[in-house]
């Protein structure tokens, strides 16, 4: 495979369908992230009250917080189940798949009984539903990058593929915009009751519409012709190929420093924005005395801000690289911790948002170029399962926990201190894992030998069975 320093090869035009490809991923993502990012929301507002009623206020919001980050546990599973199949069925069944079963949980949310009225069964039910979003997650998001990765040309690579990238914001917003509308217009008693059902009933709708967008697009190129390629020789292939019909056993032998590489540079793009989002709607309403819908509008405005600045990071990152952005991304968030936590004390609406958005947007530099980044580090016939094992992976030590986490410093510390080295500490993983890495963005996608970005010297010889 040509390595990260050659010279690119020239770049095919673009397929006149890419906008379609590049629709169909994004609506798709923003409807999953949709229904997870919901689940977060409604876990920092309500479901403390509705599901762990007999616990201290700021103990049942960690209990809540606990079966968000459940979610994450499922994550890497699906990532494993989905890539395997993705990667030896292809890319559009498999987000098909995904979408379906991340709707239909969020749907069954909407109509879960509380524990006023089953106990203790319901916040099993509730965990159980958790697991189904996180399993169908984990296979979501490699698919939907790679298949808008694989269409497109190299040139503007990090461009288009930071478009899915953008259906995290777009689902925060519309997660946010759909509590903030509920809020505003219901009373606490009334939201409370049933209010809270209705966004996640919402989800029905909203899956029809990207399962007929979703099923309109074709089948990656690049990965029909590898598959067509590794076809034409199953028959020379040698007895010991059996290994290798498992992606996760090539990408286990061949790519294990770079999912190290993605694991490591995903811990503060994650923690991150897990903090600015989901954990400011209990900071800033517990600590700064700040209304829920002070905090809800807050992050909708930085969650459009945020949309807008991911594909322009990504267009950068075609220009200098996938290294320099995400490092830029990863010391400023690092660096906005303490004016983060300052801005929000001030109890400031225009402070609130300035926080939030300068958080995200400095989230975005690394959130971008991620999905090419990930993309180009791995072989075609290998690329869904190793995407998809580095970044859900991850996201157990990273995202899992961000909440969590910063809910128990907080109430063991009373300061947002500890919150902001914690992010901090983050950062550092990050630059230092970003930092070993080579970068990627002369890559061509349709070269499928195996190599490692992360110290090509060490590399295997080319081997034709990982096409």
């Amino acid at each position: 495979m040509a390595s990260a320093a050659s010279a690119p090869p020239t770049p095919p035009a673009r397929p006149a369908g890419l906008p379609r490809i590049v629709a169909a991923s994004l609506i798709g993502t923003t409807i999953e992230w949709y229904d997870f990012f919901l689940y977060g929301s409604a876990a920092a507002l309500v479901f403390n009250k509705l599901f762990f009623p007999d616990s201290d206020p700021l103990v049942g919001t960690l209990l809540s917080f606990l079966t968000y980050a459940v979610g994450f546990a499922a994550r890497p599973l699906g990532a494993l189940v989905f890539g395997h199949f993705g990667d030896r069925v292809g890319r559009k069944k498999l987000l098909v798949l995904s979408l379906l079963m991340m709707g239909g949980a969020t749907f069954a949310i909407g109509l879960l009984p509380t524990h006023s009225t089953v106990g203790a069964l319901a916040p099993v039910l509730l965990t159980t539903l958790r697991l189904v979003q996180g399993f169908a997650l984990g296979g979501e998001w490699g698919g939907a990058v790679l298949l808008v990765s694989e269409h497109g040309d190299a040139r503007r690579r990090g461009f288009w593929a930071s478009w899915p990238q953008t259906g995290a914001p777009a689902g925060q917003l519309l997660a946010t915009g759909v509590l903030s509308v509920l809020t505003a217009v219901l009373s606490d008693e009334a939201f409370g009751s049933w209010g809270w059902r209705i966004p996640f009933l919402l989800s029905g709708v909203l899956v029809l519409v990207g399962l007929w967008i979703r099923l309109s697009v074709d089948e990656s190129p690049v990965f029909k012709e590898a598959l067509k390629q590794a076809e034409a020789r199953k028959a020379a292939q040698a007895a010991d190929e059996e290994a290798e019909k498992l992606p996760l056993v090539a990408v286990l032998r061949h790519h294990w420093r770079d999912v190290l590489v993605a694991i490591g540079a995903r811990m503060a793009e994650n923690i991150s924005y897990y903090v600015i989002t989901a954990f400011i709607l209990v900071y800033a309403t517990t600590s700064a005395g700040v209304s829920k819908e002070t905090a809800l509008n807050a992050v909708l405005i930085g969650s459009a801000v945020h949309f807008a600045a991911i594909p322009a990071w990504g267009a950068l990152s075609d220009r200098v690289g996938r290294r320099p952005v995400y490092l830029l991304g990863a010391a400023g968030v690092g660096l906005w911790m303490f004016p983060f936590f300052s801005l929000i004390d001030t109890g400031s609406f225009g402070n609130l948002i300035l926080a939030v958005t300068v958080g995200l947007v400095l989230h975005g530099a690394m959130y971008a170029p991620q999905a090419a980044f990930f993309s180009e580090m791995f072989a075609t016939r290998m690329r869904y399962s190793g995407a998809s094992i580095g970044a859900q992976f991850a996201s157990v030590a990273a995202g899992a926990p961000a909440p969590l986490i910063a809910t128990a410093l907080l109430s063991g510390y009373g300061s947002s201190t500890p919150v902001s080295l914690y992010v901090i500490a983050a950062a550092v993983l990050t630059l230092i894992a970003v930092g070993v890495a080579k970068e990627t963005r002369h890559r061509d996608l349709a070269d499928v030998e195996a190599t490692s970005t992360a110290d090509p010297a060490s590399a295997p010889a080319a081997d034709p069975r990982t096409v």
